[in-house]
């Protein structure tokens, strides 16, 4: 892996970084690596995301999505195809955690076709039915309902600080 990410940093979304969301979010979506997102569901959201810039370029995204008093998912995780490999991804998971800590947040999770790239970060494998029934509320809606075939990875942030 060659790391660039030193030279980035992680900024909040903005309105204007929205299209550019939506875009990278859906691209993998077409694949079947992520779910997809409206643009009326990034907008809605927007607060939740951060995103990497280099320049006027969005090489990045990712969402920290607070499920309840002790709980967040980091979701929407999308780097450039070009960029991937290079540390963008591991500098927005660092930043959702590092915001999910000054929030009191005591778990975040993710649901991931990836887990090794959770598992370097101090994620751990779960069992996705271990997870409090508010994660589901997404999964209803899904087009892989009930059929879901992502992994589910925990990080206890009152361990890992």
């Amino acid at each position: 892996m060659t790391s660039v990410a030193q030279d980035l940093k992680v900024q909040r979304a903005a309105v204007a970084d929205v299209r550019a969301i939506h875009e990278l979010v859906n691209g993998f979506a077409r694949t079947g690596e992520m779910l997809p997102r409206t643009l009326a569901e990034i907008y809605e959201s927007l607060r939740d995301f951060s995103v990497v810039r280099d320049a006027d370029t969005l090489l990045g995204c990712g969402a920290l999505h607070v499920m309840w008093e002790d709980l967040a998912e980091v979701r929407s995780l999308a780097v450039q195809s070009e960029r991937q490999g290079q540390g963008v991804r591991a500098l927005l998971v660092r930043a959702h955690l590092s915001e999910a800590r000054q929030l009191g947040l005591s778990t975040v999770f993710a649901l991931t076709y990836r887990p090794a790239f959770f598992e370097r970060l101090g994620f751990q494998q779960a069992d996705v039915m271990t997870l409090p029934s508010k994660v589901w509320n997404e999964c209803y809606r899904c087009p892989k309902f009930p059929t879901c075939n992502e992994i589910a990875v925990v990080l206890d942030l009152k361990v890992s600080s």
